[in-house]
């Protein structure tokens, strides 16, 4: 066999492999990657007036080993030197493959029963809104769902955002993000 086709066939495999494999993606009927955010997404308090509400999510193509899902919504561009954390929701069963739109609520029970919602960098559990700086400029949301390779991310009750998201990415085995835009003038 020449040497041309004594590796023919890893060839073909390594190339065709991406065409059957499912990929994992985020979707909402809220918010779109690039886009501006409603209203409706904006934080209530700090000068906001916005519904604070948390956007729909939907997520498909998890790969084998899932044991559950974590979303995270985080702002590079907030002029604190790390970010802002506007949600940390853990804990979503692997059965599971959409948060309804208010699902970050505190005061109603609709997200996933087990799941734990961290305090976000407001000070509250639940999802935090978009509430940059007047005059700030555009700021990037990064919604992102995270496949697990555990049921259950062990945080204490205080935990931080530092600690949700150490927890979240030493566990993750694939993602997928919504980056959205939102600015206030």
């Amino acid at each position: 066999m020449s040497k041309t086709f004594k590796y023919l066939p890893t060839l073909l495999m390594l190339f065709t492999l991406p065409v059957f494999a499912e990929s994992f993606t985020i979707s909402s009927s809220d918010i779109a990657h690039g886009e501006f955010m409603d209203k409706k997404q904006e934080f209530k308090g700090f000068g906001c007036s916005g519904g604070d509400i948390s956007p729909h999510l939907a997520w498909s193509g998890a790969p084998e080993g899932t044991k559950s899902f974590a979303v995270t919504v985080y702002d590079p561009d907030a002029p604190t030197g790390s970010g802002w954390w506007h949600w940390q929701i853990v804990n979503i069963p692997a059965q599971l493959s959409e948060l309804v739109a208010g699902a970050g609520s505190t005061s109603e029970t609709l997200a996933p029963k087990g799941s734990l919602q961290v305090a976000n960098d407001y000070g509250n559990r639940g999802f935090g809104g978009a509430c940059p700086p007047a005059g700030h400029g555009v700021h990037h949301y990064r919604f992102k769902i995270h496949a697990l390779s555990v049921e259950k991310l062990e945080l204490p009750d205080n935990a931080s955002g530092a600690l949700a998201g150490y927890m979240i990415n030493a566990n993750t085995i694939a993602s997928s993000e919504i980056e959205a835009l939102y600015k206030r003038d």
